[in-house]
């Protein structure tokens, strides 16, 4: 019974240790993945909503003009693109987690 126990316990605390990492490596953006999603910003993206993201083929993504906006909705356009319009789809390049990074970029402002 002890050594069912101990073993028990065991599992348990690897399944934690790998579910917090799992969660940590899925959630944030390295800081060489940073740099590489602003250039995508001011290039890729700058390239339809200008390149100070004031406005061009696109909307504007600046602070005041995201301002009431769901980000939920935002990380969606991000990855799903907007059918019928010239924004593409970008989850082929972009995860989950690199879209929200950037929208928290876009919220706060990006200079």
């Amino acid at each position: 019974m002890q050594k069912s126990h101990v073993r028990l316990k065991r599992i348990a605390i690897v399944l934690a240790l790998l579910t917090s990492a799992t969660v940590l490596f899925a959630g944030e953006v390295s800081q060489s993945r940073q740099h590489e999603l602003l250039y995508l910003l001011k290039q890729d993206c700058g390239s339809c909503h200008g390149l100070t993201l004031k406005g061009g083929l696109g909307p504007a993504l600046t602070p005041q003009a995201l301002q009431g906006k769901p980000k939920a909705a935002m990380v969606a356009t991000i990855l799903n693109g907007r059918p019928g319009t010239p924004m593409p789809p970008w989850s082929t390049e972009l995860s989950e987690s690199d879209a929200r990074w950037l929208v928290d970029m876009l919220y706060r402002g990006v200079e």
